[in-house]
């Protein structure tokens, strides 16, 4: 069997295609109205109006394609096999000897394509443009919050400025709260005089204020320098935490390489790495559950698809690609519970899926 496509790859895959974009634009566009819908509520808040609003979703369009692309593909696969099983080419193309193997083929080069450009878009623009997204909306509701590229989020309460690196939003039970890592506070004077730099190794929002933990603090006086240590100080600020938690770049947004450095700090600290594992090891296994569940998804469009309509298909794409995305979602998250390899959980699901494949295609005829 040649790997090179021929006439009928291409044909196979132009119809694959057409439908696969379909399917993606009708997604991606039922996501953006609701995502612009949900965001009339904040309009009004500081600066943020409604053209605002626009662009920001405008700028976190790539990542949405990214995200719907794997249902996307699933769906328009079944539509687009389904349509050439209705109307017997699939038949026709079996008699002149086009095998199930040929035809995966087919279907896997032509999803490949897209495969590839998103795992690029999910390294470069969907993350350019998560960032600049959330960082317009901050700056919108918030004047007193900036987020810098390098050097993580600034805020400011009158003549005091907090720097942090990274943050996180936290819960235990009922309590939710957010953890600010690396701090640094920088005090002024009415005439801009630097008073004191507190460094912190993590701030909590506390009610009434922040609770910082290992606190180091250098005062700076007229002709001298004082430093002093504390366990716990607790700085009693109105800074508004929930803008500063939309500011937090979430670990789902980051590239693999900063995933990856995430990781290696936290390991080295003794810090709970999992959340920046599970998004790593997601990104590498992205490609392979889009191709996996697409090729699990093939022996529907023999048989019983063949007589049913588009509703019928849209129906079975929609159930196959959540029964995936659920049935990985629970390993993923029994990964972080029984600290097991995160490459196991993303790994098993799809060899499940085509596992099932290989035994539906036996019992399917031609």
């Amino acid at each position: 069997m040649s790997p090179f496509p021929k006439l009928h790859d291409i044909y196979i895959g132009r119809v694959l295609l057409t439908t696969v974009l379909a399917s993606w634009a009708v997604l991606v566009g039922l996501d953006v109205v609701l995502a612009v819908v949900s965001e009339i509520s904040d309009v009004g808040k500081g600066d943020y109006t409604f053209g605002t609003a626009l662009i920001g979703i405008a700028f976190s369009v790539p990542r949405r394609l990214y995200t719907l692309f794997p249902t996307a593909a699933v769906i328009g696969t079944l539509m687009g096999l389904g349509q050439l099983a209705a109307s017997s080419e699939l038949t026709a193309l079996r008699a002149l000897g086009l095998s199930r193997r040929r035809l995966g083929l087919a279907v896997a080069l032509a999803l490949s394509v897209l495969t590839l450009l998103m795992v690029v878009n999910g390294e470069t623009l969907s993350p350019w443009g998560i960032r600049r997204a959330d960082d317009l909306k901050v700056s919108a509701k918030s004047r007193d919050v900036i987020v810098a590229q390098y050097s993580g989020l600034w805020a400011r309460e009158g003549n005091t400025f907090l720097n942090a690196q990274t943050g996180q939003e936290r819960n235990n039970g009922n309590a939710h709260w957010l953890e600010l890592r690396d701090v640094r506070l920088y005090e002024f004077d009415d005439v801009g005089r630097l008073e004191s730099i507190a460094r912190a190794v993590s701030a909590e929002h506390r009610p009434g204020g922040w609770l910082m933990h290992d606190v180091k603090r250098t005062y700076f006086d007229a002709r001298s320098v004082t430093q002093t240590d504390v366990m716990e100080e607790r700085w009693r600020s109105q800074l508004d935490d929930t803008a500063l938690a939309a500011s937090v770049t979430q670990p789902a947004y980051l590239r693999a390489t900063a995933l990856r450095s995430g990781i290696r700090y936290r390991q080295r600290n003794g810090l709970d790495a999992s959340e920046f594992e599970e998004n790593y090891w997601g990104r590498w296994f992205y490609p392979l559950n889009v191709l996996a569940l697409c090729l699990a998804a093939m022996p529907f469009a023999f048989g019983s698809l063949r007589s049913g309509g588009m509703g019928k298909r849209l129906f079975m794409g929609i159930v196959f690609a959540l029964g995936f995305w659920l049935l990985q979602t629970q390993f993923v998250k029994l990964a972080g519970i029984y600290k097991f390899d995160y490459r196991i959980a993303y790994l098993v699901p799809s060899a499940v899926m085509l596992a099932v494949s290989s035994v539906l295609f036996r019992r399917r005829s031609g």
